[in-house]
């Protein structure tokens, strides 16, 4: 008999804690919403981090808890965006495609050489140099942007300078961080016109640096000083919504081309 109290005191003991644990669990449970595992499933699954969370599941868990928008995800899209507007049981929202623009022209004709650049082949470490072009502004034509593009959305053309595959690009932004210069946004697919330079040079430096360089001589401003301004030397587009069509063609009246459509009418 003696034997059994500490058997029958253990599984005593054993069962208050096994009860603990179970008020413990009921307790200290967190729910988890079904709708995050809807709301995942309806992303990429890119996880390129473009939405400002560190994946998809991290943004799903954000969309869920009313942190983020339905159409946070710049991946994803319109068509994202609708799916998830559905399960969270909202109205969805336009979603307007954006890509990335290059805001330079300094192709190897345009922008001359100071000298030779040796070190690593890369925009980041070039800049850090000071570049290999007369033009400290320009693109330096190492291609980080195309190496940090997963969407295989970007390459370098011959003359050096990167080109973006509209069709391909979801404007996840990675080609953006990687420049060290800041020569890539996104911009409204349908936006046609944009200034492709970034020099704050004065007119004859910026000139003698780039033939294709913004020379701050006032033409586009005259034109549409509702929508253009000069600030630092440089062209600066403040409404884009704001230039109408009948005045494009003498904004177009840019003697160094650094501002006016990226593609003409009869380009389609």
């Amino acid at each position: 008999m003696s034997n059994l109290i500490p058997i029958m005191t253990m599984g005593a003991l054993g069962f208050l804690f096994a009860l603990g644990l179970v008020f413990a669990y009921r307790k200290l449970a967190v729910e988890i919403d079904p709708r995050i595992e809807q709301i995942a499933e309806s992303l990429p699954q890119a996880n390129c981090a473009a939405c400002g969370y560190a994946g998809c599941q991290a943004l799903a868990e954000a969309i869920a808890a009313g942190k983020a928008a339905a159409d946070s995800c710049p991946v994803g899209g319109a068509e994202s965006a609708g799916k998830i507007s559905g399960i969270l049981g909202v109205e969805a929202g336009e979603v307007i495609k954006k890509v990335a623009r290059l805001h330079c022209r300094g192709t190897k004709d345009a922008a001359p050489r100071r000298s030779e650049y040796l070190g690593l082949k890369t925009c980041y470490a070039s800049h850090l140099m000071g570049g290999d072009k007369l033009c400290t502004y320009g693109c330096l034509g190492l291609a980080d942007c195309v190496r940090s593009c997963v969407f295989n959305a970007m390459y370098m053309e011959e003359d050096g300078l990167p080109v973006i595959i509209e069709e391909n690009c979801t404007a996840c932004g990675k080609c953006v961080e990687a420049c060290p210069r800041n020569l890539l946004e996104l911009h409204p697919i349908s936006q046609n016109i944009l200034v492709f330079c970034r020099s704050e040079d004065r007119g004859a430096v910026a000139r003698k640096a780039c033939k294709n360089a913004c020379i701050a001589c006032g033409i586009c401003s005259r034109a549409c000083p509702e929508a253009i301004v000069i600030e630092n030397n440089l062209a600066v587009i403040t409404d884009y919504k704001k230039i109408p069509p009948e005045k494009i063609p003498e904004i177009e009246k840019c003697p160094t081309l650094a501002i006016g459509r990226l593609k003409k009418d009869n380009e389609g």
